[in-house]
Parts: structure tokens; C-alpha cells; sequence
């Protein structure tokens, strides 16, 4: 058992990254591959990647970390992804798009058409989605008045585009289904009254898994990769519900904030809420276990963006330290990414309200933490509708590197934040849910 290695993979949408665990869940040293890329941001809002480029970085992480691997058995290969990708395929599962991100807003049009033709209060309760362009129904609408659909057999997300190349089987998991909007949280099955609307049917989607269904390589990669040639694959899960899993946060009572280029606040469940409050979505992390939160466009992203742009000085966070707990004197507005939680405002933009001659920009600078430290606790008080929270957690290393800001939301939120000390939390979330299901740990508070 000593020599038996799990292989994780995160396919991000900022990196891709691979490595090695023992079979307690522990990242094994200098096992480490991580490949930077961004998707590409397009002036029409777009936000998209190329199939096959992606694809191709999985390949060169997976490369990377089995030349690093140390002996033994590799029983298993897990993985997690990026929520809300959309792609198209062909007949013979070549791709018709390019792969959309969940900050491709090129559909916003479609929601005010969702919005119209449909109840969003009873949707939203049935899917755990808003209409937004951040989900599945929104961009299908606009890829079928573009012309896509002539081409397209098939609706897929990044992870399964990954996971048919690697074993010719077309298939999700429930994790990855359940962020797509168009997914039934009551049934665990894609949802009728959607896809009859969408126009949408079953066997243009991928078949969804049961939990711990795994499968093999093909014959291509099993050759590339020899080692891996007899490990058991799982489908990939989404990172929302791994970073969770891997911070230890896996009881009602226990959030996990992660603050990086975006930011959330989720909260596991055992079953979906009976009424899911409006500003918040909710999904699948298994059959057994839903997850309640909210996230931000804006997050460490809107503090990279206004560093690169304001000139500041390099003591900024040091002068703003010095001030606390006095507020900052202006007002942002923290929408510069648009809105995703709690308003889910499509046509939502940033401001900076309240400037006169006596401010600066590192009372901007300070602003925008506290509005982004604001919106988190908006977050937090509607979980706390549906669960009271007693430990929050924290990773990103927009709040890791930041003392500052790590007040600022702790003040928000009024609770006192835990940083996370586990190396890769998204990855290693995957890893423990694959010994869960294997059985050989049972997931419980405490495991950061």
C-alpha cells in the first residue's frame, strides 16, 4: 500500500497542473508540473480556449508529472476542472467551437429571452442556476442563432472533452452536469422542461456516470503512458466541489472562501436545499452530497487590474494597514468582471464614486477590498439562510498574500477565517473523494 500513487490533475482555466499523492491524500514532493495559460478574451466578451491547445496541455502535464514519478503502483488517476465550460463536437467528436468559459458573456442578449419565455424563480429552484451567460441555456441559445448547431452533434464540457480523447467514451460526472444550468438537482438528470426548450436532446449530451465509474485508456495513450496503461480513471469533477473537499470543508458548518483571480463561498450539503435563495447557486459535488454558494467575477483580479493601472506604491498595503479599521473615503463598485453572485446582472460594470481632490489612489486601492469584502458577506448571509456557519476557511492566494485583505473580509463577514495549509486544496479534493469512494477514508471535518 505504501507504493500505490494516485496521479491528480487540475485543468484550470489560468493553469493546468498535475502531481502525485500517497494514499492518504498527501501531495507527494517535487512531484509537481504546472503549465501557465490563459483563455483568451475576445472584444465581443468572449472568453475561450481551443479544444485541442487545451487538450494538448493536459497531455504535456500528465508527460511532466509521470517522468517525475516515484515508484510504485499508479492504481488510479483523478481529475478536476473548471465549472460551466461549453463546447461543441461533431459527428466524429472533432470540435465545431471553441471551449467557452464561464466569463464568456457573448450570450447576455439570451438571458432577457430566458427571462421572458420562463419562471427563473421555479428554474432556478429545479437547477441551482440563474439565467446568466455564465450557464449552458444562455450560450445555447446564442450558438443556435449563430449557426452552430448545423454542425454540432454533440454538447460537451473541457473535462469530458478530455476524458472521451483519452478513452473514446463519450460521458460525465454528475459534479461537472451540475453546473451546466440545464441540469435537474431533484432528479440528478438532465432537465426535460430545459432541454425541450433549448430544443436539446439527451443523446446530443453526454451520458451522466454513476460516482466512482471509472475507465481505461485507449489504445493511443495507454502506449504513451505504459505506467498508466492499468489505472483506473475517474471522469473529472469540478474545482468549486474539490477545493471544498480538499480545505477540509465537507459539514454544513463549514465554508470555504477562496479568493483568487475570481472568488466563491460554498458550503457542502447532504441534500439541496427545499428553496435555494436567489442570489446564490447550487450544485452537485456526488449523488450524496450537494454544494450551496456564490461567486465573484471580481476578486483578486480586480486588485491585479488596479496595481497595473493606478501606479501605486509599492507600500500601499502597508499604508492601508496603518488606517484600519477606518473605512476608505470612496466607493467602488466591484463589477469590473460583470456580476455573477448576488444580483446576477448581466449589464452590471464597475465605478469608483465619491473621488475629490484630496483622495488617492490607494484609497481606490482600499475601496475595492472593502467592496469585495462586502460582497462576501452578502454571500454569507444568504447560506446562512439555509446553514449556520461556524468555521470558515480560506485559499487563493489573492487572501494568502494579503494579511490586509484577509482583515478586510474577516471584518465583512464578522467571523474569524482559518487559512488553508493544504498544498493544491482543488486537486487534493479530487484525490480524497476517489479514496472515498474506493474505501479506504471516510471524509470528515478536519482534514486540511
Amino acid at each position: 500500500m505504501a507504493n500505490e500513487l494516485i496521479l491528480g490533475i487540475d485543468i484550470g482555466s489560468s493553469s493546468v497542473r498535475a502531481a502525485f499523492f500517497d494514499r492518504t491524500g498527501n501531495l507527494l514532493p517535487r512531484t509537481l508540473v504546472k503549465i501557465e495559460r490563459k483563455l483568451k478574451a475576445t472584444a465581443s466578451g468572449g472568453s475561450e480556449i481551443d479544444a485541442d491547445a487545451a487538450f494538448r496541455q493536459v497531455v504535456a502535464a500528465v508527460d511532466g508529472a509521470v517522468r517525475k514519478a516515484p515508484k510504485g503502483e499508479i492504481t488510479h488517476i483523478v481529475s478536476c476542472t473548471f465549472w460551466h465550460s461549453l463546447m461543441g463536437l461533431d459527428a466524429t467528436g472533432k470540435p465545431t467551437t471553441p471551449v467557452y468559459g464561464w466569463a464568456d458573456n457573448q450570450s447576455r442578449e439570451y438571458v432577457t429571452t430566458l427571462r421572458k419565455k420562463l419562471d427563473e424563480r421555479e428554474t432556478h429552484n429545479r437547477t441551482g442556476a440563474r439565467f446568466h451567460s455564465s450557464f449552458w441555456p444562455a450560450k445555447l441559445l446564442w450558438l443556435r442563432d449563430s449557426g452552430h448547431f448545423d454542425k454540432t452533434s454533440y454538447w460537451i464540457s473541457i473535462g469530458d472533452y478530455v476524458a472521451l480523447k483519452l478513452s473514446d467514451q463519450l460521458a460525465t460526472s454528475i459534479s461537472i452536469a451540475s453546473g451546466t444550468g440545464i441540469f435537474n438537482l431533484r432528479e440528478n438528470a438532465w432537465d426535460d422542461k430545459l432541454l425541450r426548450f433549448l430544443k436539446i436532446k439527451r443523446s446530443q449530451l453526454p451520458k451522466i456516470e454513476r460516482d466512482g465509474n471509472t475507465f481505461r485508456l485507449n489504445a493511443k495513450f495507454a502506449k504513451r503512458w505504459p505506467r498508466l496503461a492499468d489505472s483506473e480513471w475517474f471522469l473529472p469533477v469540478a474545482d468549486g466541489a474539490t477545493n471544498n473537499i480538499g480545505s477540509g470543508c465537507v459539514t454544513s458548518d463549514a465554508a470555504a472562501l477562496m479568493v483568487g483571480t475570481s472568488g466563491a463561498m460554498r458550503v457542502v450539503l447532504n441534500e439541496p436545499p427545499k428553496h435555494i435563495p436567489e442570489g446564490l447557486w447550487c450544485y452537485r459535488v456526488d449523488r450524496s452530497r450537494a454544494l450551496l454558494g456564490g461567486a465573484l467575477s471580481d476578486g483578486g483580479g480586480l486588485l491585479d487590474w488596479l496595481r497595473a493601472n493606478l501606479n501605486l506604491p509599492k507600500n500601499a498595503e502597508s499604508i492601508i494597514a496603518k488606517r484600519l479599521p477606518a473605512k476608505s473615503p470612496v466607493t467602488v463598485a466591484p463589477y469590473f468582471a460583470g456580476e455573477r453572485s448576488t444580483g446576477y446582472d448581466e449589464n452590471a460594470t464597475g465605478s469608483i464614486l465619491g473621488l475629490a481632490m484630496s483622495n488617492n489612489t490607494v484609497d481606490i486601492y482600499q475601496a475595492a477590498m472593502e467592496a469585495i469584502a462586502g460582497r462576501f458577506a452578502e454571500i454569507l448571509r444568504q447560506i446562512e439562510t439555509v446553514t449556520p456557519i461556524r468555521n470558515i476557511v480560506a485559499s487563493g492566494g489573492a487572501i494568502h498574500n494579503s494579511p490586509v485583505f484577509k482583515y478586510m473580509i474577516a471584518s465583512a463577514l464578522n467571523r474569524e477565517i482559518t487559512l488553508s495549509n493544504a498544498p493544491e486544496a482543488s486537486m487534493r479534493g479530487a484525490v480524497l473523494l476517489a479514496l472515498e469512494t474506493i474505501g479506504k477514508m471516510k471524509l470528515t471535518e478536519g482534514r486540511r
